[in-house]
């Protein structure tokens, strides 16, 4: 099996040295567009909705919240929208007046669905069979055609508290028909990264594969990678029960391994819309109940006496439904691991996450990337990220709202490397 984690590589490397900011993570504004900025919150707890969508109905144009509930969009003054809407697994979806939040940081309230069983006709099926019945609409609900988008990368690297490496891009992507074996592609328009190695610090870890990785998440489009959903046989299913996304009710159809293999698989929930048999979330994470076997999926490159020691994976891929066909809307990864020396006093606990969420996307002038435009699967992002530098660029774009704690980061490399 080509399993995902195989190109989701960590690359331990002694290193010292210290490297620059290369650009400000600042935003420039532009006469062009309207901004929305704010947080998503549950109106019974007050809590923040992590991971919305937040997009333009009609349209291509949205971004996500971040993990703290937060957002900015960016409208084109030219589409001369009114609303913006707000949607989330288990939530009802809702519209807002875009001029009533603009120039302020707004709270958006969204309120829980509860789904009426006696309203829905349950098929009687197990969950095995509606997994396998999605899998046969593949080529009903998702797209037949070649799509181009416009995707939002981050990724950082974090010791204990501490950010290491933060980079981020814009990037274009030639997404192949779904009914087809060509690959995704995936070129950087624009990017800028900044990285603080303490000189403390003698370990380096570089992610392998970046944007280009995210793409062989989508579990839809390469179903022998990731999962590995063309072989039902290694999980066992349940039916664990239904939820509302984006108004409709979803099968939640867990699963966890069924065979021991010398890869290890995956434990997780799989999303199926009760009418269309579409898969529209994916949350999973690798099981981790053999470390060794793990941890050797993860390393490239290691330095001899180095103890890797994954303790915990999770993978979320979304997708937003247009006009009666799936696309990819969000993927996002988080890696946990701790590194430690042989007889040595030396444990430190790293946490390593990327995500992209999809911005925009259209169906004209589709055409493929040269070869050397590619980001390919072997390529560090924060190294090749650095030629794509442009601080003028970044104020009329849809990115995913930094966190806080990133924000922080950001303004502490800029001021260790001022001194």
């Amino acid at each position: 099996m080509k399993a995902i984690v195989k190109r989701m590589i960590c690359a331990g490397l002694l290193l010292f040295a210290l490297f620059s900011l290369e650009e400000s993570f600042g935003q420039n504004g532009n006469d062009n567009f309207l901004t929305v900025t704010g947080i998503v919150k549950d109106s019974k707890t007050d809590g923040p909705v992590v991971f919305a969508s937040v997009s333009v109905p009609g349209t291509d144009i949205g971004t996500v919240t971040n993990s703290e509930g937060e957002f900015t969009l960016k409208i084109s003054k030219a589409l001369k929208a009114d609303v913006f809407e707000i949607s989330h697994l288990s939530y009802l979806n809702k519209q807002f007046k875009i001029d009533e939040s603009l120039g302020k940081r707004g709270v958006f309230y969204l309120d829980q669905h509860v789904v009426q069983l006696s309203s829905i006709t349950i098929r009687p099926l197990d969950a095995r069979e509606i997994v396998d019945a999605a899998l046969k609409t593949i080529k009903k609900n998702y797209s037949e055609k070649p799509n181009m988008m416009t995707g939002f990368y981050r990724e950082s690297i974090r010791q204990r508290r501490d950010y290491l490496s933060i980079a981020e891009a814009v990037v274009d992507i030639y997404k192949a028909p779904y009914t087809s074996y060509l690959n995704d592609q995936v070129r950087v328009f624009k990017g800028r990264t900044g990285s603080n190695v303490k000189k403390a610090d003698t370990l380096m870890v570089q992610l392998q594969g970046g944007p280009h990785v995210t793409m062989l998440l989508d579990i839809m489009k390469n179903t022998d990678l990731s999962i590995a959903l063309d072989n039902l046989d290694n999980y066992q299913f349940e039916i664990e029960s239904i939820v509302n996304i984006n108004d409709r009710p979803n099968y939640v159809i867990g699963f966890k391994p069924n065979v021991v293999k010398p890869e290890p698989l995956y434990n997780g929930k799989l999303y199926i819309d009760l009418d269309n048999l579409a898969v529209t979330m994916a949350d999973f994470s690798l099981d981790l109940s053999d470390p060794e076997k793990a941890s050797s999926l993860f390393i490239r490159k290691k330095p001899a006496g180095l103890i890797f020691d994954p303790t915990s994976t999770n993978y979320l891929v979304t997708y937003k439904n247009q006009n009666g066909k799936y696309y990819l809307n969000y993927v996002r990864i988080e890696l946990k691991f701790k590194c430690d020396w042989k007889r040595k006093w030396f444990k430190k606990d790293y946490t390593v996450t990327s995500e992209m969420a999809i911005t925009n996307r259209h169906e004209d002038n589709i055409v493929k990337f040269a070869n050397q435009e590619q980001f390919r699967d072997n390529m560090i992002f924060a190294e090749k990220v650095k030629a794509f530098g442009d601080n003028d660029f970044w104020g009329d774009n849809n990115i995913i709202q930094p966190e806080e704690s990133i924000e922080n980061a950001i303004r502490k490399i800029a001021k260790s490397l001022k001194k």
